[in-house]
This record gives C-alpha cells, sequence and structure tokens, in this order.
C-alpha cells in the first residue's frame, strides 16, 4: 500500500481487482486517464507495486496500489478499512480478478512468443478449439477457479457494498464473458431458474456449484450437461452472474452490471484472442460510465446490452 496523495472532495474512486496486468491493468490506466482515483489491487504486492509505478512513469499519478487477494477475507476487511478511513466511500468496484480454472500444459507467456503465426486466418471458434488443446481440466484446478471466481468476487462485493451505498452514485461492474451465458447448459430446468430473476437465490447458486464439483470429481460433466471446456471458469461465470442479478434486485440504489469485454489477448486466454486490452478495458468503461440512473442488472456484450442467455 502507498503513501497518501491529495484527493479533491469531487473526485471519484474506483477500485479494481487483479489490476497489475491484462485488460485490468488497462482498466486502471483508463478510469485514472480520466480523472478517477483508482485504488489497483492485486494478490502479489510486487508485480502490484511494479504496475503502478509504470502509470505513474506515464503521468498517472492518481493511481494507489493495495494488496487484494479476494479469497482472504481478512484482506477484503483490510482494504474496506483503508477505502473508509481515506475517502468515506467508493464510486466504482471493477471486480476482474480472476482464474483460468485450469492448468495450462505451458506458461502462457512462451505459447504466445510461437502463436502468432499459427493463429492467423483462424476464426473464433478455430482459435477457441486451439485454446482448449493448451490447458488440462484438473479438480484441484477447478475447485480453486470456483472458490476464486465466484465465492471470491462475491466476497468482495460483499465487503464494499456499505462504502459503495455510501456514493450518490455507486456502481459495480462484474467483467464477464460470453462463457457465462445460461443458453450453453443443458439442463432445461436448471436454465430457467437462472433466468427467474424474481426468485433466484444464492442458497440456489451455491447447490448448482456443489452438485456441478460433485459431477466434475465423479467424471460426469459431459453426461450431466455440464460445459466441458474451461468448463469451471464458465460455471464461475455463470454463477457470478446470476449474482450479479441477484444483488441489483436486492440494491436498487446502485448500478450493477455484467459486461463481456470481448475475446482478449491475454494469459488467460492464452493469448489467442482478437482485441488487445486496451480495446478490452474501453468496451467495459463503455458500460461502467454510462449516464446515471442507465440500467442495471443487465449484460452488455462489447458494450452493447445483450440477454444473458
Amino acid at each position: 500500500m502507498e503513501g497518501a496523495i491529495p484527493i479533491a472532495t469531487n473526485t471519484r474512486i474506483a477500485v479494481v481487482t487483479g489490476g497489475n496486468k491484462g485488460i485490468g491493468f488497462e482498466v486502471c490506466r483508463q478510469l485514472a486517464s480520466k480523472g478517477i482515483t483508482v485504488i489497483l489491487t492485486a494478490r502479489n504486492e510486487k508485480r502490484g507495486t511494479a504496475a503502478v509505478q509504470e502509470l505513474k512513469g506515464a503521468g498517472l499519478h492518481n493511481v494507489i496500489f493495495h494488496q487484494l487477494d479476494i479469497t482472504d477475507a481478512p484482506g477484503i476487511a483490510r482494504l474496506a478499512d483503508f477505502l473508509k478511513a481515506r475517502f468515506g466511500r467508493i464510486d466504482f468496484l471493477v471486480n476482474n480478478g480472476a482464474l483460468g480454472a485450469v492448468e495450462y500444459v505451458e506458461d502462457p507467456a512462451n505459447i504466445a512468443a510461437t502463436s502468432e503465426e499459427k493463429l492467423r486466418g483462424m476464426s473464433k471458434e478455430e482459435r477457441e478449439v486451439w485454446m482448449y488443446s493448451k490447458v488440462r481440466e484438473t479438480l484441484p484446478a477447478a475447485k480453486e477457479g470456483i472458490r476464486t471466481n465466484y465465492y471470491g468476487t462475491k466476497d468482495v462485493t460483499e465487503g464494499l457494498l456499505p462504502l459503495l451505498k455510501a456514493s450518490p452514485d455507486g456502481r459495480i461492474l462484474f467483467v464477464s464473458s460470453d462463457f457465462g451465458l445460461i443458453g450453453q447448459l443443458k439442463d432445461e430446468q436448471l436454465k430457467k431458474e437462472l433466468d427467474d430473476i424474481d426468485n433466484l437465490t444464492e442458497k440456489k447458486l451455491d447447490e448448482m456449484l456443489t452438485t456441478y464439483l460433485k459431477d466434475f470429481e465423479a467424471g460426469a460433466l459431459e453426461a450431466r450437461g455440464w460445459p466441458t471446456h474451461f468448463s469451471a471458469y464458465r460455471m464461475g461465470l455463470v454463477a457470478m452472474n446470476a449474482y450479479s442479478r441477484i444483488i441489483a434486485r436486492r440494491h436498487p440504489e446502485l448500478c450493477i452490471n455484467c459486461a463481456n469485454p470481448g475475446y482478449i489477448k491475454t494469459d488467460m486466454s492464452v493469448y489467442t484472442g482478437t482485441l488487445t486490452p486496451a480495446e478490452g478495458a474501453n468496451n467495459l468503461l463503455k458500460v461502467l460510465l454510462l449516464p446515471q440512473g442507465g440500467p442495471t442488472g443487465k449484460y452488455f456484450d462489447e458494450g452493447t446490452e445483450a440477454p444473458f442467455v
């Protein structure tokens, strides 16, 4: 965590999880460029500090680093205490921190060096198939992915809600993907329950994820109609999207949405994406910075409102 920087009383405050690289880093850069004070969080203190120094080197001095592992409850509490003491509120929470929930066959950075030529001319679907060949679906990675991508994101959101409610225009953006859409599921009853937002509960999401992990352990994903590629990543997003709708209904005073930035070239996608992190971040900011009183409880695909299914 860094020392104090002067904050004007009318300056908006944003917290970005997973802000040290990729889309998260570009979100921090673009928010700071608009004069918004950014708290860039990351699990790794060295990498997070280096990211802030890079932004400051580019003339963006309104960025502060605070260490955060989104699965660490005491760490979330420390962040909330810091924000309350320093600012008394936050205006934006960008839930970007996530894991691929798979084991990579080799370091994505090494693959990136040789993949450009192989990927040239491939369609999005062909690129995804190539990406699938570079990962393994394992139970430990799946469990860690669900714990981080759904439960960690949920815990950060709940921990920072009081600070968001202290803002005159509090906003939460969940960084999502078309991998989180309901339509990919085969269980028609489950799809109906997930889309029945008036009756959907967090308990139902817990039950869904528990059943999913049991089926994963039993080797029954395909037989039970669950996704089989980037499986736990997809299911974490399905749950996260649903949770965003639940809390948007619960907190109508806030603006809460999900946004798919597009298919981005990052380590998570083994650099198979077709958009840069900067382009993805721009798509996210289109949603985050919508005019006050705009839509809430919605899903956006590359900046345009779209169905959750």
